[in-house]
């Protein structure tokens, strides 16, 4: 059984439980077994956090989550949701620290939130053509780039030549949040990595992050993360 937080880039990704186009926040998901392919059809490169779990022990942890009824996925993925930030930027801080036992904990969590987000739920409907999929994976790797800008709806889509709604429509059909949700979901992972490797203060790392004022951030935080930026940055440190 295979788990994989996806850091960096973007792929698509075809097995038997689906097809997905996979972006920095999804988790790809892969049953033991099963046939996949991934490849890169509109832009070159990916990073990705693996876990990899033998049958036996994945059933042991899936017993444990309320309301699964089988250790198998009936989804390729999980398209990025807030419910996932914190603990995705938790699993990149772990990954550099080489915490193996840090790690161990962190594939359990990323396993039982797999499992409990995907049961019950029906997969999304994604069918763009290719050509608005290649757009869209450039729209995403320039949000993903190192760079803080104050991106906008209208400029996006205009650079993707495409209309605002067109836009917006396509891009939530291959991500599964609007571009606001998206842009909000990486610049709060950027700044919850930050709060765990750097001693910034929080009001440097909440502009650095492209926020205009602590209070704006520390709502956001709470709102997507579920704590408050101090409380995660000490936890991390514990």
């Amino acid at each position: 059984m295979a788990i994989a937080s996806v850091t960096h880039g973007s792929f698509q990704y075809r097995t038997q439980a689906g097809s997905a186009t996979l972006v920095p926040g999804s988790l790809l998901l892969g049953n033991a077994g099963s046939s996949f392919e991934c490849g890169h059809e509109h832009a070159q490169g990916d990073r990705c956090l693996a876990f990899h779990f033998a049958p036996a022990f994945f059933e042991t942890v899936a017993a444990g989550v309320m309301d699964v009824r089988k250790a198998a996925f009936s989804y390729a993925s999980v398209p990025p949701t807030s419910e996932l930030v914190g603990l995705l930027a938790e699993a990149e801080v772990v990954r550099d620290a080489r915490d193996a036992a840090a790690l161990e904990e962190i594939a359990i969590r990323l396993t039982g939130a797999a499992l409990t987000i995907t049961t019950g739920k029906r997969a999304a409907t994604r069918s763009p053509n290719a050509r608005d999929e290649r757009r869209i994976t450039q729209a995403l790797r320039r949000i993903d780039a190192p760079v803080d800008e104050n991106f906008r709806l209208n400029s996006l889509a205009r650079e993707a030549a495409m209309s605002p709604y067109h836009f917006l429509r396509t891009f939530r059909q291959v991500t599964g949040m609007t571009p606001h949700q998206y842009v909000l979901r990486t610049r709060l992972h950027r700044a919850a990595i930050r709060l765990r490797t750097s001693r910034d203060s929080i009001s440097a790392i909440a502009f650095k992050a492209g926020f205009r004022d602590l209070a704006t951030f520390n709502r956001r935080f709470h709102r997507l993360i579920g704590t408050t930026p101090s409380a995660y940055r000490t936890v991390g440190r514990m």
